[in-house]
C-alpha cells in the first residue's frame, strides 16, 4: 500500500480526525504503519484509547479502500495530502489540517493569494448583489475567491468571480460527488473547469450539522482573510469568522441596514474588531503588497523585493513584545494588553510584512 492510499483509508475510519492522525504519525512515522499497528502499540499513543484502537485495527472490516480508489479514478478527481506540492500552503499552518483533500479541477500556486467570502443562505437582494460585486472585484484583481458552494452569499461570490474570468474554489461540506444544493450542479461544473471544487470527505458523505463546521475551518484556514457579506446572529458564516480569528487571519464584515436581522451578525463582528468592508479596496488595502493597485509598483511576488515597511503604533507595540523572545499568542495578548481579536489581526499583518514567524503551537518570534 502506498502512503497516499493509507491516508485515504485513515480518512475513511470513523472518529479518526486530523489531530489524532498527526499524533499517530509522530509515533509511527508513516500512515501504513498506523494501519498495521497492533492494538497494544496504538494505545501507547496519547489520546488513543480502546475504542479508537479498535476502529483502526478493524479498519478493513469497515473501509472499502479498493472501491474508494475506483470511485476516485472514475470521477476524475485527484487526492492530495500535506506532502503534495498542491496542498494549500496556508492550510498546512492550522492546527488541524485535513488528512486528505479530494480535488476536482486544480489548485494552483497563485491560489495562496485567496480570500474567503461567506454569508447567509437566506439572504436579501442587497446581500446577493454585494456578494457578486465583491466576488467579481476580488477575482478581477487577481485574488482567488474561496467559498462553500452553498445557497445565498456563497453562490453569489462564486458567480461574481466566474463573471470576472477569475479563479474561485468551492469547499464542500459533502463528498465531492454530491451536489448540494442540487441547483448548483452547473455552477460546480464551471468552478471545476477554471478553479477547483474540493472536499475532505470521502465519496457519498452526505451533508449534516457536523460536516459544515468542518468545511468552514478549511475555508478560513486556506485563505488570507474572510469577508462576511450578510449574516444573522446564528449564521454558520460566523463559525468561519471565528476560525479565521483563531488562525490569526483578518476578518472583514459588510455593514447593512440597522433594522435588518440579516445584518446583525456582520454588525456584531464589526463591534468585536472585524474590519468594516464597504468595497473591495478595504480588503486589498489590508494586503497591499500582495494585491497592488494598477498605479502601484509590482507586487513582491513579481519583483522579489519587499516594499518599504511602515508600522503603526499597535504593530510596533506587538513587535517590541515579540522581540523579547519566543512567545505564545496568550502571552502576547497579556503583554500588550490588546483584545484577542485585535492581537490576532496585528500578528497576521506582521507575518504578511515578513517581520515575525509563526511556529507550531501558535508561538511567535522575530523573523530571522
Amino acid at each position: 500500500m502506498e502512503s497516499k492510499e493509507a491516508f485515504i483509508a485513515l480518512n475513511m475510519v470513523e472518529g479518526i480526525g486530523p489531530i489524532r492522525v498527526r499524533k499517530l504519525l509522530e509515533h509511527f512515522g508513516e500512515p501504513q504503519a498506523i494501519l498495521s499497528a497492533s492494538k497494544l502499540k496504538l494505545e501507547q499513543v496519547p489520546g488513543v484509547g480502546p475504542e479508537v484502537s479498535d476502529k483502526i485495527t478493524g479498519w478493513k472490516d469497515k473501509v472499502r479502500l479498493d472501491e474508494e480508489l475506483k470511485r476516485i479514478e472514475e470521477f476524475g478527481c485527484q487526492v492530495i495530502t500535506q506532502d503534495d506540492e498542491g496542498f494549500p500552503s496556508l492550510l498546512r499552518e492550522i492546527y488541524d489540517p485535513p488528512i486528505v483533500l479530494y480535488v476536482r479541477g486544480q489548485i494552483l500556486p497563485k491560489d495562496k493569494n485567496s480570500i474567503a467570502m461567506v454569508g447567509s443562505r437566506q439572504t436579501t437582494h442587497y446581500g446577493i448583489e454585494t456578494g457578486r460585486k465583491l466576488g467579481y472585484q476580488l477575482a478581477y484583481a487577481g485574488v482567488t475567491v474561496v467559498s462553500g458552494g452553498a445557497r445565498g452569499i456563497d453562490t453569489a461570490a462564486h458567480q461574481g468571480a466566474l463573471s470576472a474570468k477569475g479563479r474561485t474554489i468551492a469547499v464542500l461540506g459533502t463528498g465531492i460527488n454530491i451536489v448540494f444544493p442540487t441547483e448548483n450542479r452547473e455552477l460546480f461544473e464551471r468552478i471545476a473547469s477554471s478553479g477547483a471544487v474540493i472536499s475532505q470527505f470521502p465519496f457519498n458523505r452526505p451533508a449534516d450539522k457536523q460536516s459544515f463546521p468542518i468545511r468552514n475551518r478549511i475555508v478560513a484556514g486556506m485563505t488570507l482573510g474572510s469577508v462576511v457579506v450578510e449574516a444573522n446572529l446564528t449564521s454558520g458564516s460566523l463559525i468561519t469568522a471565528r476560525f479565521a480569528t483563531d488562525y490569526g487571519r483578518q476578518v472583514f464584515a459588510v455593514p447593512g441596514r440597522i433594522d435588518s436581522p440579516r445584518s446583525k451578525g456582520c454588525h456584531d463582528l464589526i463591534k468585536k474588531g472585524a474590519k468594516l468592508c464597504e468595497d473591495v479596496e478595504d480588503v486589498l488595502d489590508e494586503f497591499e503588497y500582495l494585491f497592488p493597485a494598477s498605479n502601484r509598483p509590482a507586487s513582491p511576488a513579481e519583483t522579489g523585493v519587499l516594499p518599504g515597511i511602515d508600522l503603526d503604533e499597535e504593530e510596533t507595540r506587538v513587535l517590541d513584545v515579540i522581540g523579547k523572545g519566543e512567545l505564545s499568542v496568550d502571552e502576547i495578548i497579556r503583554e500588550t494588553g490588546l483584545p484577542a481579536s485585535k492581537a490576532n489581526v496585528l500578528l497576521m499583518r506582521l507575518q504578511m510584512k515578513k517581520l515575525i514567524q509563526q511556529l507550531p503551537g501558535r508561538i511567535y518570534r522575530l523573523n530571522k
